[in-house]
């Protein structure tokens, strides 16, 4: 079945744990970062994909809609290669999949030459310090878990790095906890036992308690929505499934069209391959 990886979820650029900055309408065209955060989701990558090529063609300093678009893009890939037993040979024979890919790298560079140059001038940006650590947490999503490569090591500690600036400034920035959570997570649980501690160690019961807090957070909807889907997909991978029915029967209510939701309650055994 399709599965989510709420790593990278998206919202957009946080002043506050709790406060979100709407995204300005594309000029001509009336959408918003809203539009597209409504297909993501409701599980419509494509939809999202080109609704943010939209929005940061019209504004290429949004980047939040790069993120965003990275995000929709990474799913796509996910989804096409997440229950493969050989991801590099399908990756070869998946169609759509080398244009998946040549977006994905070009808007997480952009993006993240973007958060660089914001951070060059001002290092205690704290949207800049988020975004560029997320970019670079969907690039290791990407190569751990996606490709099942061992790489991606300079972003994992730039994306390490960034959020553990963002929350010792702000320990309220939901997104920031988030996130930080899946490093503890993937570290935990990805990661060979002898090498955690060189990769500054983690762990999946932190985790879990960091995204259970934040989904308990009273927050922007959308923000809301990425740390409970954060805390259904670890809930999943964690084998917790009566808890995980729960969350996902009550996401399902705000997310109807949501089909990886659907297939989850569909599957008799609420099991699933987690990537």
């Amino acid at each position: 079945m399709r599965t989510t990886l709420c790593a990278v979820v998206i919202a957009v650029g946080l002043v506050t744990g709790g406060t979100l900055l709407k995204g300005a309408e594309t000029p001509g065209s009336g959408l918003t970062l809203s539009d597209a955060q409504h297909e993501f989701y409701n599980a419509r990558y494509d939809a999202a994909a080109a609704q943010t090529l939209e929005l940061r063609t019209s504004d290429p300093e949004d980047l939040a809609a790069h993120e965003l678009r990275a995000s929709a893009l990474l799913f796509q890939l996910k989804n096409a290669l997440g229950a493969s037993r050989d991801k590099q040979k399908d990756l070869k024979v998946c169609a759509p999949c080398s244009q998946w890919m040549k977006g994905f790298l070009e808007d997480t560079a952009s993006g993240q030459a973007l958060a660089r140059r914001r951070l060059a001038a001002d290092p205690q940006n704290e949207s800049a310090l988020f975004f560029l650590g997320k970019l670079d947490l969907n690039y290791v999503w990407l190569q751990l878990g996606t490709l099942g490569r061992k790489t991606g090591w300079d972003e994992y500690w730039e994306a390490r790095r960034s959020l553990d600036a963002v929350l010792k400034a702000n320990p309220r920035h939901v997104r920031g906890r988030i996130a930080r959570a899946w490093i503890d997570y993937i570290v935990d649980t990805r990661m060979p036992k002898g090498t955690r501690w060189v990769l500054g160690g983690g762990s999946r019961k932190r985790a879990l308690i960091a995204v259970r807090e934040a989904a308990n957070t009273e927050s922007d909807f959308y923000i809301r929505a990425e740390a409970e889907f954060s805390l259904w997909d670890m809930q999943v991978r964690e084998r917790n499934f009566g808890e995980a029915v729960q969350i996902a029967q009550k996401l399902l209510r705000d997310f109807p069209d949501n089909r990886d939701l659907v297939a989850f309650l569909a599957s008799g055994t609420a099991g699933g391959s987690r990537n």
